[in-house]
């Protein structure tokens, strides 16, 4: 079969790399990369981090308004769509090159294959939400990585093609935290002790847009009786400009550049507490056993609410205090979300659209 592999943003680059390795043991794979980050420690590095070949076609998209840069990316992809001609078009999670890939597959009457399926937040002024809804909607195969997302799904009525393989980014964590432990070495160059520090994370836009949300979660995370490790995303970073935030002079909260893959594992690793409005990195959190506070309100991850790992906290610095301050849970996490294998039953499961003329 071949192949047509959408990715645009980091964290499909991370579940990408388990799955593209499956893939081009057994079928033809064209890599096709959206541009939606483009910045270098966002997108080329993680290639080479995570093993993933260079992207076949490379739209260099980047930012945008959500309806520009999605319409963008819409005109690339199906131009290249109709030069590969592929037997199925996989796309990753709920980014809006998910949902451009899902729409110029469709449209071609290309399958579409959408790993991450059925996650569901039930907010709808997330476009992340919106992004699932349509995706899940168009796809003839839909890879749940829970149980809880398949009766998402279920109550929708979208039973055909579902299937609960487990989490992609387990594949991804197994394969790469081994290595990271060998080879990072981040710890001794931001001069930290493992659980001395909390890390923290903030890209959503419903976190950066608005000046009154990011200044609270500053002053929040300035409160703090740790250090706090931010790695600023890019638009954390320009919206901080934007709404001119400073920092106070004696803050906990030490801004640093954006990490690679490996280094960000031994962040979280290491990590006493981790903070961030991520949907992945409150699920490695949970992995790794390290108590997470979400800065939102809601979870498409409710399975790592369990015995308190997760704690939705919002945006308010008291909050997000009381969090912070309450201990850790006795009992470990149970494994919602698979055995490591996803990647593989992901490949056996295309099988099923192989084309009926050979």
């Amino acid at each position: 079969m071949n192949i047509a592999t959408i990715v645009g943003a980091r964290p499909q680059f991370i579940k990408c790399a388990p799955l593209s390795r499956q893939i081009r043991r057994r079928h033809r794979e064209v890599l096709i990369h959206t541009g939606q980050h483009y910045d270098l420690e966002l997108s080329r590095i993680f290639f080479d981090q995570l093993g993933i070949p260079r992207p076949d076609i490379d739209l260099g998209v980047g930012s945008g308004p959500h309806g520009d840069q999605t319409a963008r990316m819409l005109w690339g992809l199906e131009e290249s769509l109709l030069e590969k001609q592929p037997d199925a078009a996989v796309v990753f999670g709920d980014t809006n090159s998910t949902l451009a890939g899902s729409l110029a597959a469709a449209k071609l009457h290309i399958p579409v294959v959408h790993v991450e399926a059925g996650l569901r937040s039930y907010n709808r002024r997330m476009p992340e939400e919106i992004n699932r809804l349509l995706t899940d909607r168009l796809s003839a195969l839909l890879f749940c990585p829970t149980e809880t997302a398949v009766k998402n799904l279920r109550v929708e009525g979208i039973v055909e093609g579902v299937h609960n393989t487990g989490d992609v980014m387990v594949d991804a964590l197994l394969q790469h935290a081994a290595r990271a432990e060998e080879s990072s070495r981040i710890l001794q160059q931001l001069d930290l002790d493992p659980k001395s520090y909390y890390l923290a994370t903030v890209h959503r836009a419903e976190n950066t847009d608005r000046r009154e949300v990011l200044e609270n979660l500053v002053t929040a995370f300035e409160r703090l009786d740790r250090p706090v490790i931010l790695p600023l995303h890019p638009r954390t970073r320009q919206a901080m400009k934007d709404h001119n935030l400073r920092l106070e002079k004696r803050s906990s909260l030490r801004l640093v550049e954006p990490v690679g893959y490996p280094d960000m594992l031994m962040l979280e690793k290491n990590a006493r507490k981790i903070l961030t409005d991520s949907g992945g990195m409150q699920k490695e959190a949970f992995l790794f056993e390290v108590p997470c506070i979400t800065l939102r309100r809601e979870t498409e991850w409710p399975e790592t609410l369990e015995h308190g790992w997760n704690t939705l906290a919002g945006s308010e610095p008291e909050a997000i205090a009381r969090a912070v301050q309450t201990p850790p849970p006795e009992i470990p996490p149970s494994k919602p979300f698979g055995d490591g294998r996803a990647a593989e039953r992901m490949t056996d499961l295309l099988a099923s659209l192989e084309p009926k003329d050979g």
